[in-house]
């Protein structure tokens, strides 16, 4: 890499997976372990993604979470990828997000997601009025209105929260988020790394739709990326594995723990289930070091992301430590693309 080329951001996506055979006080425990390794690693971003009535998913209470990783580590930018606001009074978010800002000033982000991240039943659960219809778009600008500066003549205030300014990002895998992001002028980050089909146009309207705020002057778009690395491609293929089960259980209606790998997978799924779900878990990159920085360098070509985050459902924690410090050895070698740089 020569002194002009710009080396692409890259982070970490995180689920908190609670494997097969643990427990989640282990799965939460080894969240703080991969932080800190990632931190040492050079990654930029640490996300928690919030899931409910999911028991292989540690990472519920996604801001009680950030906050146990950003008192774990030093520099670490720490955030949600994301918050599902549709579960969540507007005021509540900003007061929780403010009080992590405080006590971790310049860290913290707030990514935002328009779907519920679980079952109806949960849903309702929540205790959230679902007939209202779709408030996604006026909650969000009600967030950074408590997030931002004390506006004349405002009765309620985030405390704290209030002028604290937390970044917020528009979550998506669809066409809306991305005019939303575009519309607010926010930062985008799409969730390619398991529903990528709108993923070019998506990436095309924000760019091109993109309107400069007080909180942007340009598009930043993050694209998620599955990586699963290890020594051999056959290894990497194997941890890979445990993904693709977890996948299809979920789309099964039966999801449960992280599986353990499985060698004959093809040989034990549906050739059709099998397809829709590497379709659905194509944007990944799996193998051997060489392997994965051809396959990062390509995705990263196409999609000309300004950042990338990295996620990877592995079985075994050393595995998975292994497959994200291989990723941080590639990422550092490869540049920003010349187009998105120059953006």
């Amino acid at each position: 890499m020569t002194r002009s080329q710009t080396r692409i951001p890259y982070s970490v996506l995180d689920l908190s997976p609670v494997p097969e055979g643990a427990t989640t006080a282990e799965a939460l425990a080894n969240t703080l372990d991969l932080a800190q390794h990632a931190e040492e690693w050079g990654y930029a971003r640490y996300w928690l993604a919030e899931h409910h009535n999911m028991e292989g998913i540690a990472s519920a209470a996604t801001s009680v979470v950030i906050g146990h990783v950003a008192a774990g580590t030093r520099k670490i930018r720490v955030g949600a990828g994301g918050i599902m606001l549709p579960n969540h009074a507007p005021l509540m978010i900003a007061e929780q997000f403010g009080t992590l800002a405080t006590l971790f000033p310049d860290r913290i982000d707030l990514g935002l997601g328009r779907a519920p991240g679980t079952d109806g039943a949960t849903a309702q659960a929540l205790r959230r009025n679902l007939g209202g219809g779709d408030t996604f778009p006026q909650d969000v600008v009600e967030l950074m209105g408590f997030l931002g500066p004390r506006a004349e003549g405002q009765r309620v205030r985030a405390v704290p929260g209030v002028g604290t300014n937390v970044p917020v990002w528009i979550l998506g895998s669809s066409l809306y988020g991305a005019q939303l992001a575009a519309y607010l002028g926010l930062p985008y980050a799409f969730a390619s790394h398991f529903a990528p089909g709108d993923l070019a146009e998506a990436v095309e309207i924000y760019r091109s739709r993109f309107q400069p705020s007080a909180y942007a002057d340009k598009p930043h778009f993050m694209l998620a990326i599955n990586v699963f690395a290890a020594d051999t491609d056959q290894e990497a293929k194997l941890l890979r594995s445990s993904m693709q089960q977890a996948f299809i259980n979920l789309r099964t209606g039966k999801p449960g723990k992280l599986p353990r790998p499985m060698a004959d997978l093809e040989s034990q799924v549906e050739p059709a289930m099998l397809r829709m779900v590497n379709q659905a878990l194509s944007v990944t990159a799996v193998g051997s070091p060489e392997t994965v920085r051809s396959q990062l360098q390509a995705l990263i070509a196409r999609y000309r992301p300004d950042e990338v985050i990295l996620t990877g459902q592995i079985h075994d924690h050393a595995a998975r430590l292994k497959s994200f410090g291989i990723a941080s050895e590639v990422m550092q070698g490869i540049a920003m693309p010349e187009a998105a740089a120059a953006e």
